[in-house]
């Protein structure tokens, strides 16, 4: 049986699919966790908090078979772990005290809110890469040149032996390329 199928079994009282769903489903599971936090004992918390979830789901009849459960649960996974950060940033707020001294303030707690971003912005940059990888070499050099090492175009013209308009060129080809490649992958290329 596929993962849908069986999510639709234990949704319909087969305690057992639920165990091979488990089993199917864990290690790819956790190793996305642990990639997002970085953290042992953080990723089997919010393994274990997620898997929650998805039984409650199941149970409460919230799951569509669409073909793709090992999506559903990741995405139940990527919010449980947004749900996580946002809490600790709440933790860091800072009351104002009656004569709001701004000496209160402490650099790492205003660092820490700004972590969820960084994940964020860290996996976009991670998924920028791998399609990276596919480019064109001379499309995947300019696309490095800019974002990577910041060189302008007149820069990279000179590096590469071409005119700016051809290094442009190469460039919109290459985020017309990446956009392409994001899009039939159901990647969002948003940073925060």
């Amino acid at each position: 049986m596929t993962d849908e199928e069986l999510a639709l079994q234990y949704a319909g009282g087969n305690n057992g699919a639920f165990d091979e769903l488990l089993a199917r489903n864990q290690s790819k599971l956790f190793t996305y966790i642990m990639f997002v936090v970085r953290d042992q004992e953080l990723a089997n918390d919010i393994f274990q908090d997620t898997f929650v979830k998805v039984i409650t789901k199941l149970k409460e009849g919230k799951y569509i078979d669409s073909g793709k459960f090992s999506y559903w649960i990741t995405r139940i996974a990527h919010n449980v772990i947004m749900d996580w950060y946002r809490q600790q940033k709440n933790e860091h707020l800072i009351e104002p005290v009656k004569d709001n001294d701004l000496n209160n303030l402490r650099g790492e707690s205003l660092l820490d809110s700004c972590r969820e971003h960084e994940i964020v912005n860290e996996q976009i940059m991670h998924d920028v890469k791998c399609m990276m990888e596919n480019l064109p070499a001379p499309q995947r050099e300019v696309v490095y040149m800019r974002f990577y090492q910041n060189l302008s175009f007149k820069e990279i013209a000179d590096i590469t032996g071409v005119s700016i308009n051809t290094s442009l060129g190469r460039m919109r080809y290459a985020i017309l390329n990446l956009r392409r490649m994001a899009k039939s992958h159901d990647i969002l290329l948003k940073t925060i």
